[in-house]
């Protein structure tokens, strides 16, 4: 159907580029051509695969509008990918230097926590028995200083010898130093010895957060045995999340301490974050050819994971350039294009060269024509050339674009739209080629 339409609408204007030719009974214009001539000409426009002929009641339908290429400052910038890290000093491993059975555990993944926060509680016979020595010890440590002392006024008046006073103040200070060491393992299991008693004993002991941040990860359940060192939780602090970036060399230059970096999730790009570069290393990763750079995350890190993958982009100096409004830029089969109005006609021209093909109605060519010339172009039209470009930077809903192929200077450009017509295009070449 669209091959035989097609060629109606060729052969049509045809009769109407020979209608308006001239008088002449033998087919032929002023200049001397032929009938035949205008119905090659006009076949080989609808025959260019680079223009397509919408009519002004297509245009509006599909709401076309116009505009024209720009100078535009667009700031220039360089996709990287990376991942997000955490500095170590900003993870803890939550363990407990004793082993024991988890009692209470009050703590979910995903809560934040503070430091010093409790974090579980172990109990554990041995945490006893600690306690119960640490008050004999200290029992023992009163009477061997009241031995030491007997000992020195016996030694000052002779009514007893060296050895004894020696012995006596051997046992004083080995009472002292185990009473020392029990103490400070007393205060690491969270028991102030000063404050204990034989009525107090604490049979549980808490685990508390190192530092402020998230649960990560839980490793134990409730009624569980832990052993002394062996992680019970995990906990991110994301307050210093940054970014490790992998740059080439060749764009190693582009960057510096200060610059401002746009990033996304790669598996979830509907988010923008910011981080600002704040070091630079000097030397290749592994088994690359990338430098490592890191920028801090600025602002809400809400989602944000270590591990996570990213695509960001750092932005680079602003530079004016011919640019056109994204939307306007199609692209088809690997290149880009833009189209241009190469042909406008008003439906005042059409109507115009209806008129004049009803005075000519009985012209010996064109009179089988003339009706479904009038119908054709009544509703008048405009011709669109399709030019290639290539598409730099894009900023702020602009793209900069190179002209491919040379366009008159001022040339109205569609910006709104061209997707259709460049389907419209493609329908016809589709056309042609049955």
């Amino acid at each position: 159907m669209n091959k035989y339409l097609i060629y109606i609408a060729v052969f049509a204007t045809s009769i109407i580029l020979a209608s308006c030719g001239g008088n002449s009974t033998e087919g032929h214009d002023e200049h001397g051509h032929g009938e035949e001539g205008h119905e090659e000409e006009g076949h080989d426009e609808h025959e260019n695969s680079n223009t397509a002929t919408l009519t002004n009641e297509q245009i509006e339908s599909i709401g076309i509008k116009y505009g024209s290429i720009e100078k535009k400052q667009l700031t220039s910038s360089l996709k990287l990918n990376g991942l997000l890290r955490v500095p170590n000093n900003n993870q803890a491993s939550v363990t407990s230097l004793y082993g024991g059975v988890i009692n209470t555990l009050p703590i979910q993944q995903g809560n934040m926590v503070k430091k010093g926060q409790v974090i579980a509680t172990l109990s554990n016979p041995n945490f006893i028995i600690m306690q119960e020595d640490f008050l004999t010890i200290s029992s023992k440590l009163s009477f061997a200083e009241i031995e030491y002392k007997r000992q020195t006024e016996l030694n000052e008046g002779n009514a007893t010898s060296l050895k004894k006073l020696q012995e006596s103040e051997t046992e004083l200070n080995t009472l002292k130093a185990q009473k020392a060491s029990l103490k400070k393992q007393l205060e690491l299991l969270g028991v102030n010895p000063d404050k204990l008693t034989s009525d107090n004993f604490q049979s549980v002991i808490s685990v508390r957060s190192p530092i402020n941040g998230i649960i990560s990860n839980i490793h134990v359940n409730i009624g569980s045995y832990v052993d002394a060192n062996k992680p019970i939780a995990d906990i991110v602090d994301n307050s210093q999340l940054h970014l490790d970036l992998y740059v080439y060399e060749k764009d190693l230059a582009k960057l510096q301490v200060g610059q401002t970096i746009h990033f996304t999730l790669t598996n979830n790009p509907g988010q923008e974050y910011d981080a600002e570069v704040y070091a630079v290393s000097n030397t290749f990763e592994p088994n690359t050819k990338t430098i490592a750079v890191h920028a801090k995350v600025e602002g809400d890190k809400q989602g944000l994971i270590d591990g996570m993958n990213i695509t960001a982009l750092v932005s680079l100096d602003d530079a004016t350039v011919d640019a056109v409004p994204t939307d306007a830029i199609v692209s088809h089969e690997g290149q880009d294009y833009i189209f241009i109005v190469t042909d406008e006609h008003s439906e005042e021209e059409h109507h115009d060269d209806a008129e004049e093909g009803e005075e000519h109605e009985h012209d010996e060519h064109g009179h089988e024509h003339n009706e479904a010339t009038t119908d054709e172009h009544s509703e008048g039209g405009v011709v669109f050339e399709k030019i290639p470009v290539k598409k730099g930077t894009t900023d702020v809903g602009y793209s900069e674009i190179t002209l491919l192929k040379d366009i008159p200077a001022g040339s109205k450009i569609v910006i709104e739209g061209a997707f259709f017509i460049l389907g419209k295009m493609n329908n016809k070449g589709e056309g042609h080629s049955h």
